[in-house]
């Protein structure tokens, strides 16, 4: 798989899955841009990582919760030419049932999966769609399609982005742009490894084990490749056969 001379854009790339995702385009030859907020050492790091194994990469410290952030950081894209790969990985959690849900907690989540899929997905479209070739991908959760307890925000902000990838899907398909969505289920990662002891996983997931972010990785760069530029709209699972 080759994105020599393509430029792509991961957010949320300070988190496992997302430095899994960056590496994995990197070592195809993709420019990698990227994105982080809270923890901008992580990606700085990763873009040293990156470079030490030959590959390209940029950091882009902006909060995806801010129109104007997110439109400078676009527009500081876009000064080098377009965005053909996006991976809409970005995605926080702040679990409360829901009669003791904050409405704090309900619209951060909303805000940084759903609204910041907007806010940089939007703005690097026409660039991408005017080459006729490019991959948007958006990183759901299982917890989109079965629910999960205390996940009342995460879900409807997840599930929101799946029938988002659905639509943008029929609006771009003949401009040779493919708009695809993961759901990964249980995937190993210090915060998944506080929240799911061994015996939890085995009982939740049939194949006994958390997913690698190495192998949601894979995934992602089959989706982003020319191999696959017939599937598009579709949201794929990858959980261990947990539905």
């Amino acid at each position: 798989m080759s994105w020599n001379g393509k430029r792509a854009l991961v957010t949320g790339a300070s988190g496992a899955l997302g430095q899994a995702i960056a590496r994995r385009l990197a070592q195809g030859g993709a420019t990698v841009l990227l994105h982080a907020n809270s923890r901008p050492d992580a990606v700085q790091a990763l873009a040293a990582t990156i470079a030490a194994e030959g590959g390209q990469a940029q950091c882009h410290v902006f909060d995806l919760r801010s129109d104007e952030a997110c439109a400078q950081a676009c527009e500081k894209m876009l000064a080098e030419g377009p965005v053909q790969i996006i991976v809409n990985n970005a995605g926080v959690h702040d679990d409360a049932v829901l009669p003791g849900m904050r409405a704090e907690q309900w619209h951060k989540v909303i805000d940084v999966s759903l609204n910041g899929f907007y806010r940089v997905t939007q703005p690097l479209l026409l660039p991408m769609l005017r080459t006729r070739w490019g991959r948007i991908l958006n990183i759901s959760s299982v917890a989109a399609l079965t629910g999960n307890r205390g996940q009342v925000n995460y879900a409807a902000a997840k599930g929101a982005l799946n029938s988002a990838t659905k639509a943008l899907s029929l609006e771009v398909a003949a401009r040779g742009v493919t708009v695809n969505a993961i759901a990964p289920g249980i995937i190993a990662s210090p915060m998944a490894d506080a929240a799911f002891g061994k015996a939890l996983v085995d009982q939740l997931v049939p194949a006994k084990r958390a997913g690698t972010p190495e192998e949601v990785a894979s995934l992602a760069a089959f989706l982003a490749s020319d191999e696959a530029a017939y599937i598009t709209g579709q949201v794929i699972s990858i959980n261990g056969g947990m539905i």
